[in-house]
């Protein structure tokens, strides 16, 4: 449930950046957002020492 709220958070601060007419920052904040949830995706899991 934690993660809905930060993607809900972020989608109302893109939603608020366009409506304040900052569309290359709400474009910055959705790449950057993209970046972050594709990275958290396919990064290598951290393992313990063998």
């Amino acid at each position: 449930m934690k993660g809905l709220w930060l993607w809900l958070g972020v989608l109302a601060l893109i939603i608020a950046l366009n409506a304040l007419r900052l569309r290359p920052l709400a474009v910055a904040v959705s790449l950057a957002w993209l970046a972050w949830c594709v990275w958290t995706w396919v990064r290598p899991t951290r393992r313990g020492p063998p």
